[in-house]
């Protein structure tokens, strides 16, 4: 089974920054100390309203970081040109809306295929790694292929929403189609990343998922760090990533 990597998402700790504003907490050196927990890359979304990772971020975090960035903006002219001038190893496009407190779907590459694989394209020629995310159907997967994006990452945040409520009907039904959706995309020769919402226990158990070889985790990390610290809160993740990876060998 293909090892299971973790990319940490350091919105949040710049979240908490721009809330009284000044240089702390730092999102580069969130970065760093993730990288030294076990972090295999770091994520970042800096979106058109600038509400938490800046342009000054980026260009840090490429600059002094030796692990892979992923950038995740939404498929704009403006953050094209700030990707291709920065050089990520990847680019996750995400949808954007000013009014949503945090990303609440995947893309519409359904409709939205002839608009975004302008985007994709351009990204794939400046040599950057190009991943959409997307919902988790095979109508979405088909899509993204269509698109020639080489990874999907699933949205799992109807899930994990789900787990979290303590719907346990919706729950399993939403765990189903992501875990459908994981196999179908790999089907096609895509390469699987999830997440959203992710904690300990769902990542523990979208771990067994053979399919999918990365989780990117932010929020919940960033949370957690408030009372375990971020090392240990990465530790802990990574403890259950590999059990979970170890129960779907063992079965």
């Amino acid at each position: 089974m293909t090892p299971l990597r973790l990319g940490v998402n350091i919105d949040h700790v710049a979240t908490i920054r721009n809330a009284r504003g000044g240089p702390r907490p730092d999102p580069l050196r969130a970065a760093l100390l993730a990288i030294e927990a076990g972090a295999d890359g770091i994520t970042a979304h800096l979106r058109e309203d600038r509400r938490h990772i800046l342009d000054a971020d980026m260009a840090r975090l490429k600059a002094a970081i030796a692990r892979p960035l992923n950038f995740e903006m939404a498929a704009t002219g403006q953050m094209l040109d700030i990707a291709t001038m920065i050089a990520p190893h990847a680019v996750c496009l995400v949808p954007e809306k000013r009014t949503e407190r945090t990303t609440e779907g995947g893309l519409d590459v359904i409709g939205g295929q002839g608009y975004l694989a302008p985007y994709a394209d351009q990204l794939r020629r400046a040599g950057v790694r190009v991943s959409l995310f997307v919902e988790p159907s095979e109508e979405a997967i088909r899509a993204a292929s269509a698109i020639k994006a080489p990874v999907v990452e699933l949205h799992t945040g109807a899930w994990c929403h789900a787990v979290e409520v303590g719907d346990t009907v919706l729950a399993e039904r939403e765990f189903s189609r992501v875990r459908h959706a994981a196999a179908f995309a790999a089907t096609l020769g895509l390469e699987v990343h999830a997440g959203h919402g992710l904690d300990y226990d769902t990542a523990r158990r979208v771990a067994a998922l053979p399919q999918i070889v990365e989780l990117n985790i932010g929020h919940f990390l960033v949370g957690e760090a408030v009372f375990v610290g971020l090392k240990e809160a990465i530790r802990l993740m990574r403890e259950a990533m590999d059990e979970g990876r170890a129960g779907a060998l063992a079965s």
